[in-house]
């Protein structure tokens, strides 16, 4: 009878992902259709999860399309989701599929905050259902046999995936049924079994027997190399080996028995004979060694009749002489089966939940291109603010344009009375005072969320530590303090940033300590600020003097170059591009982000022409002030007409401090502003950074009582639990045609027999046959390979 080998599924506990996924879907983008509609999509995800894991699959078609589907999302949603350790942290627990449990502890099980690990779980559970659905199917007819190689071939290529990638995707070394040497050798087995199907079915079609030859033995060939795959590993249980010697010498009888159908074809009697007479010994090892495992009495049967005849028809007709196998010819391979090459999306009717919501590479270059665009707009900007501040000191020192309106020399000039009022209508002392008084609590505040987040990690970290103290090498998980360091560093910088802030608030309390009294002289009535100015000379002998108009004329354009600085402020804040599309263009041609390339390039074709206007600007500013015909030349031409007094200097110097006290003012109240909106945005962003301390800390204690509870359940006698803890063994059943391919459990009732060397005619014999602990399944069908 034939044997096919499939493997168990494995189990995982009950992960939920409706809690993380949603609060970073609720952090990340803002109360919308879109984030509905990735709430919904978190919902349905973990819905599908359930389905693929949470219950029991049938061996079908539709059960493994489930599985097929999971996989393919968690590919999509991989690279639009943070998945990390120290980021989105979600821990995903599986058992090994191949341990069975002991009597002091339960069964292997690795826990790993890793989609990776999920994603290659998941895999697996693909790849094994697909070998059982394929060791369930009736070989006796067409469909049966094209679905059983097809089954055969994906779970091979899966199986394969997994050995490429098994190690890149985990940061700790796997359980031993997902690693790369029983993944490699499984991968193996199943593409025998497939060329063996193939095998079948050229047999069930009556075709050429040189073609079904070819075919049986590249069959034997795959099958020998998964008995030596599987020689030298502990991950197997030894009944797979017996069975995989029994395989190669089964298909190497059929190949050298219908190689002899062609011989006789071709009236070569001898070689028919002789290889005959190998393929009776070859079924005769297997008849007398494997015989628990596998039935070749049908083929021997058949062999024996034909070698009967065979004998009979040269002793009396043709007395051919018999070669020695060793000088037959090597019989042809041909290999029609491939492993099925694992490229997302797996399921026909795969769709994927997130499709709106971009990679996390494209959000990560989206807010390094944010950030470039920030600082570009705040260079242009704060390249026009100072130099605009710059010009009210240079006009506050100079007194202008007062002094133009204080011509008379006992009233207030309108630009003095016009900044009183403005002081007046922003709320004057009152609503400075208010925003200072504001900032310690607002500091407050986010120290405790800095410091609240930060000893939640302390905690934990001590905890692991003590733990790892206590076990030693039995604590065999990343240590929290390695773990932790890209969120300490983030916490660090955020205590920088608290300590700086805290020097700018001092800054701006010292300059408003610096102007307060005349800034409390602004925001009196008009008849007690006219009171508290000195009053002068008039000196209306200078009213229609040519350089008053002169000064006019250039304060006049100075008027006009900062209004226009206004306006281009508004363009320039108002400039918007949606730089996705760039980026998500380049991720599917490139497969990569040159993100500072392509910022770079984009923020230059925004700004450049922006940019030539504030320089524009700033050309002006500066030939008003420094050409020899500029402000200050004027107002030197203007002072020296004027009268020198000692009243006049007095109303001149409190004039100036007046003006800029109200320079003063409106750069304090913008900087506390802007400092309170810091303290509320950084608020924001440290609850968002407590949160990721918060469950970072969470899934630690989860992890961590997992593995307590591991650990303590370990028997004295065995202080360190085993890298690759052997699983029970079990005995492989036979089943009729069609085939069933049920669970094997119970020990064998005798151990198996050494496994015979290949025959000397194919190549060296293997060396000796050592036996391995782990679990499959063996599933038994037809007769001698088919034959």
């Amino acid at each position: 009878m034939a044997t096919f080998i499939s493997v168990p599924l494995k189990k995982s506990s009950e992960v939920d992902l409706v809690k993380p996924l949603s609060k970073f879907v609720t952090a990340t983008y803002p109360t919308g259709e879109d984030q509905g509609e990735y709430l919904r999509a978190v919902e349905e995800l973990n819905k599908l999860r359930k389905n693929a894991l949470g219950r029991p699959l049938d061996k079908h078609e539709s059960s493994l399309e489930i599985l097929l589907r999971y996989y393919d999302q968690l590919c999509a949603v991989e690279p639009k989701f943070p998945f990390s350790e120290n980021q989105l942290c979600l821990t995903f627990t599986w058992k090994d599929a191949f341990d069975k449990g002991s009597l002091f502890g339960g069964s292997v099980k690795l826990a790993l905050a890793s989609l990776g690990y999920e994603k290659t779980c998941v895999l697996f559970n693909a790849a094994a259902l697909a070998s059982q659905i394929a060791a369930d199917q009736n070989l006796d007819n067409d469909e049966g046999l094209k679905a059983a190689a097809k089954y055969y071939q994906l779970a091979s290529g899966a199986f394969g995936h997994i050995k490429d990638t098994v190690l890149s995707a985990l940061s700790r070394e796997p359980t031993m049924d997902i690693s790369p040497e029983t993944v490699g050798t499984l991968s193996i087995i199943m593409l025998a079994q497939a060329q063996e199907v193939f095998f079948l079915k050229a047999t069930s079609d009556k075709m050429k027997d040189a073609v079904i030859a070819k075919l049986a033995n590249q069959a034997a060939d795959f099958y020998g190399d998964a008995f030596k795959q599987c020689q030298y590993k502990d991950n197997l249980p030894k009944e797979v080996l017996p069975v995989l010697a029994a395989k190669h010498c089964i298909m190497q009888a059929n190949a050298e028995l219908h190689q002899s159908a062609l011989a006789k074809q071709k009236k070569r009697f001898g070689e028919e004979i002789a290889r005959l007479q190998h393929a009776a010994e070859l079924v005769k090892t297997v008849a007398s060694r494997y015989d628990e495992y596998v039935s070749v009495k049908d083929l021997t049967d058949k062999i024996n009749r034909a070698l009967t005849a065979a004998k009979k028809d040269n002793d009396f007709i043709y007395h051919d002489r018999v070669p020695e196998v060793k000088d037959l010819e090597h019989i042809g391979k041909a290999a029609l089966v491939k492993a099925t090459t694992i490229t997302p999306p797996l399921s026909q009717k795969f769709t994927d939940l997130f499709e709106k919501m971009v990679p996390m590479a494209v959000q990560q270059s989206m807010s390094i291109y944010n950030q470039r665009k920030a600082d570009t707009v705040n260079r242009l900007l704060g390249t026009m603010r100072e130099a605009t501040n710059l010009c009210n000191g240079v006009l506050a020192s100079l007194n202008l344009p007062a002094a133009l309106e204080d011509l008379s020399g006992d009233s207030i000039p309108q630009s003095i009375a016009e900044k009183s009022r403005s002081i007046v209508q922003q709320g004057g002392l009152q609503s400075i005072e208010q925003l200072i008084k504001d900032l310690p609590e607002l500091l407050t505040r986010n120290r405790e969320i800095l410091d609240e987040s930060l000893k939640m990690l302390d905690d934990e970290e001590t905890t692991d530590n003590e733990l790892r103290t206590k076990f030693n090498q039995r604590w065999n998980r990343t240590p929290s303090a390695d773990l932790y360091k890209p969120l300490r560093a983030e916490g660090a910088n955020f205590r920088n940033i608290l300590d700086k802030a805290v020097q700018a608030d001092q800054v701006v309390k010292d300059r408003y300590n610096t102007h307060c009294d005349m800034i409390a002289l602004l925001c009196k009535p008009e008849n007690e600020l006219n009171a508290a100015i000195p009053s002068a000379n008039p000196i209306k002998t200078l009213q229609g003097s040519e350089v008053v108009n002169v000064l006019r004329s250039q304060l006049a354009q100075l008027d006009a170059m900062k209004k226009e600085r206004e306006t281009l402020e508004g363009e320039i804040k108002a400039v918007t591009f949606d730089m996705s599309v760039v980026f998500l263009t380049a991720l599917a041609q490139d497969g990569a982000i040159n993100e500072e390339q392509l910022s770079v390039s984009q923020i230059d074709q925004l700004y450049g022409a922006y940019n030539q206007r504030v320089q524009a600007s700033l050309s002006t500013q500066e030939a008003l002030f420094l050409s020899p015909q500029s402000s200050q030349t004027s107002h030197q031409e203007f002072s020296s007409l004027k009268q020198s007094n000692t009243e006049a200097n007095q109303r001149e110097e409190v004039l100036k401090k007046l003006a800029s006290a109200h320079d003063s003012y409106v750069e304090i109240s913008s900087n506390l502003r802007e400092g309170t909106k810091f303290y509320n945005d950084l608020t924001e962003i440290l609850l968002k950074f407590q949160n990721k301390c918060s469950d970072i800390v969470f899934a630690r204690k989860t992890e961590r009582d997992e593995l307590l509870k591991y650990v303590l359940q370990q028997p004295p006698a065995r202080p360190q639990p085993p890298e690759r803890p052997p699983p029970p063994s079990f005995t492989p059943q036979a089943a009729s045609t069609p085939p069933t391919n049920t669970p094997l459990t119970g020990p064998p009732t005798s151990n198996p027999p050494p496994v015979a060397p290949p025959s000397q005619a194919q190549g060296p014999p293997y060396p000796t046959y050592q036996g391995y602990p782990g679990c499959v399944f063996i599933k038994s069908g037809r007769e001698g390979g088919g034959v």
